[in-house]
């Protein structure tokens, strides 16, 4: 009777551990068959060294190549399939936004720092508009939850996304995928992998995508947009010079020529009401605008606009381990990485040119890594430092007609919101591990960070004059037009240098601004091993993400003064476990997190009217559980799952405006696009046809709740719960290295909403993609 108890009871994490240890010899010997049937060992690199992940005390959601292909995951984005906790969004103009478990950081830049990091071999992409092509032929990804900042960088709050790409190999290995879909779609991707000298060994993969318009205008039905049309390329080379040193050089970008998603429109919602003087040029257009219906693929757009995007980045890196003795490694990365953007957005969802916005954004970063890592008996110990140095320019600008395009009888129609930042982090940090017993483990880790963040911009007459007749004009009249006058020139800064009750407006060449941060992320957390399969855990951290400087319309340099860094308290506490001889691993956390002075993007007041911007919200806390499931209970049969649950909100009184100019106390309410419960599943099972060939047959589904775009609870901004269900069905050759699988993505067509913004006149959402189904044929050796 023992044994059927203690399997009864093993979904227990706290009796777990005694049912193991409880079966006799002769009950184990019995289980050894049944050892087939085990999940494999996942080794992962979260500490930034090779362990079992039910070693490593900390949240993390791992996936191999296999699994991310079965998903369709094929970006960043895609994680959303497979990573509980983890959301994605397009901003207002397409720039990604990632959050985990309520932890990220929503801006309409480019160049900002997020609160989830992603790196591709430990090598960082520090901004999210550079990571399309880190999912490109890779061996697994992991997913770290919380504030990663001691080993990760001081702007991990939210979370870590390590991609660990596929190495080269020891033998000659080549293989293509060919997949054809919906749209047209067409995606190739090829590797061919092998040793080319003496202890050099190099590893190629190349992907292309293309795909014809998927979005319907809906005042011109056959006007088209949606086209898909990217490349992306990976150059590996691992050279062992002698036992003890290796180096691993990465090269790799991508270029995007696709299409911008185009918004759907909701409501008619001036900035500058006609009663309070708004211009009234396009007001019976957009007053007689029809809501976009449910459907995912109706929009609509300026016509004959060029929606066509022009980014590339291409990155370079060379990472080099020396073995100083057998118990102590010397590790230096060095990365160069250099990102453009040239990207129209039309966001106003209507054919009149309400708002039309296009990011022209550089930035090149360098950044270095030195660390020496090793053991001593029961210790495990690291020192390193950091040195990155980022230059961007960030400047967005704007076309459009609208309720506040001008100053009194002076009209323009275009201008520049003009960002360009220098910005210099040193960081030393250091980690320890000490076995206190066989089973108790104490972690302590720490990181020092000095930011020095130099900022030039203003808002940019486009070089029409219009803007600097209208910005002239406010200056002299604040000067009751005293000579001297006033005469700024096409394409000045027209940002005006003082502020104040009688005081006049000035205009500055530019804005100059600089903001000086450091602080100490640490972490410490308490392990219990009871057994080799289970890990209980408890850990607390401090994580801190720098502060950022907004691009912004500014009338004023005040509009320029920058967020200051935030930071996050964190609780954790959590157990991994192996269960039914090891076809069952169960791995779950609670956690509580205490936010101070959260960046946000908010609404605040301009002399343009009620416009996106930057706040900070003083007080605000993250309570929640998660859990994941990974399940073998049949030969061939495989489930992967979790579950998340998130309660944020705002815990203290804190004024900020709501997409209408309401000035609203936000106390209690949860963070946007913050859904308190997410669900994801993958079941995938496969059997034998014949002698070679087998039928494997999955699905994927995805389940978020309600949450919301904005703070103020306005209707028009809810983000409604959905459910995303994938199919697939494959026949594969194991022996000859062929496969062949029949997939659909959204099956049901379901329609939902991703984001809902205000920028000026309009209130437009986007959507996520509606179904779309196709083949993949592919074949290795």
């Amino acid at each position: 009777m023992r044994k059927p108890i203690c399997v009864l009871l093993a979904t227990s994490a706290l009796v777990a551990p005694l049912c193991s240890h409880a079966q006799s010899p002769a009950e184990q010997a019995e289980a050894a068959p049944q050892r087939d049937l085990a999940v494999g060992e996942i080794i992962v690199t979260a500490q930034k060294r090779e362990e079992r992940l039910n070693d490593v005390p900390v949240s993390i959601t791992a996936a191999s190549a296999s699994q991310l292909e079965n998903a369709g995951v094929t970006q960043p984005s895609d994680l959303v399939k497979i990573v509980p906790g983890f959301t994605y969004q397009p901003s207002a103009y397409g720039t990604p936004v990632f959050t985990m478990r309520g932890i990220g950081f929503y801006d309409v830049a480019v160049a900002v720092a997020p609160a989830v990091s992603v790196y591709v071999d430990q090598v960082p992409l520090p901004y999210l508009a550079m990571t399309q092509g880190a999912s490109l032929d890779v061996e697994r990804v992991e997913a770290l939850k919380g504030p990663q900042g001691t080993l990760f960088g001081q702007n991990s709050t939210g979370g870590a996304i390590n991609y660990i790409a596929a190495k080269p190999t020891d033998h000659l290995a080549a293989g293509v995928d060919l997949s054809y879909g919906r749209f047209d779609q067409v995606d190739a991707q090829g590797f061919v992998s092998g040793p080319i000298a003496n202890n050099l060994k190099a590893r190629l993969a190349v992907r292309h995508e293309y795909r014809d318009g998927w979005q319907i205008s809906q005042t011109r039905p056959s006007d088209r947009l949606g086209r898909r049309d990217y490349s992306t390329a990976r150059l590996l080379l691992d050279w062992e010079p002698t036992d003890t040193l290796r180096f691993e050089f990465n090269a790799n970008g991508w270029i995007d020529r696709s299409e911008t998603q185009a918004a759907q429109f909701v409501k008619y919602a001036p900035t500058v009401a006609p009663s309070a003087g708004g211009y009234t040029d396009i007001t019976a257009a957009l007053e007689a605008a029809v809501p976009a219906p449910n459907r995912s693929r109706i929009a609509d757009w300026d016509p004959g606009a060029d929606l066509r995007r022009d980014d590339s980045f291409y990155q370079f890196s060379l990472r080099g381990d020396l073995d100083v003795s057998d118990a102590v490694t010397l590790t230096s990365i060095s990365a160069y990485s250099r990102f453009r953007q040239r990207s129209p957005s039309d966001t106003d969802g209507v054919p009149q040119n309400n708002f039309l916005l296009t990011i022209n954004a550089d930035i090149e970063t360098v950044s270095q890594e030195l660390r020496l890592a090793g053991m001593a008996g029961p210790i495990r110990w690291m020192l390193g430092g950091n040195y990155s140095h980022d230059t961007t320019g960030d400047d967005q600008r704007g076309d459009y007609i609208a309720s506040n395009s001008g100053v009194g009888p002076f009209r323009y129609t275009s201008f520049i919101n003009s960002n360009h930042q220098k910005i210099t982090t040193k960081a030393v940090f250091g980690s320890l591990d000490y076995e206190l017993t066989d089973r108790v483990t104490a972690q302590v880790s720490a990181r020092y960070s000095d930011q020095r963040n130099r900022f030039s911009g203003c808002l940019l007459d486009v070089g029409d004059g219009l803007i600097s007749n209208a910005f002239s004009f406010l200056s002299n009249l604040s000067r009751n037009f005293d000579p001297p006058t006033v005469a700024l020139a096409p394409g000045a800064c027209a940002t005006l240098g003082e502020v104040g009750y009688g005081t006049p407006f000035i205009p500055v060449p530019s804005v100059e601004k600089s903001l000086k941060e450091d602080n100490i992320s640490w972490r410490a957390s308490l392990n219990w091993k009871p057994n080799p399969d289970s890990l209980l855990y408890a850990n607390v951290t401090r994580g801190y993400k720098a502060g950022s400087f907004p691009t912004v319309p500014g009338l004023f340099p005040s509009q320029f003064d920058p967020v200051t860094q935030e930071s996050v308290l964190a609780y954790e506490a959590g157990f991994k476990l192996s269960l039914l001889d090891r076809r069952l691993q169960l791995t779950g956390a609670g956690f509580y997190y205490k936010y101070d002075d959260k960046q946000i993007i908010g609404y605040i007041t301009t002399a343009f009217g009620n416009l996106p911007g930057l706040v900070q919200v003083p007080r605000s806390s993250v309570r929640g559980a998660e859990l994941s499931v990974n399940w073998r209970p049949v030969d061939g049969l495989t489930f992967n799952g979790g579950a998340t649950y998130v309660d944020s909100r705002v815990d203290r009184s804190f004024l900020a405006n709501d997409p209408y100019a309401a000035v609203v106390d936000i106390k209690g309410e949860p963070f946007p696009s913050t859904p308190k419960w997410q669900l994801n599943g993958d079941l995938d099972y496969r059997f034998a046809l014949t002698g070679n060939l087998d039928l494997s047959l999955g699905g994927n589904v995805r389940y978020r709740s309600r949450s919301v775009a904005a703070f103020g609870g306005a209707p028009e901004f809810a983000l409604p719960g959905y459910a995303v269900l994938d199919l697939r069905v494959g026949i594969e050759s194991p022996d000859s290295g062929w496969k062949f699988q029949l997939w659909g993505r959204n099956v049901t067509n379901k329609f939902y909403v991703t984001t809902v913004t205000h920028v000026v006149d309009t209130v437009a959402r986007t959507t996520g993609m509606p179904a779309t189904y196709g083949a993949t044929l592919s074949y290795s050796y």
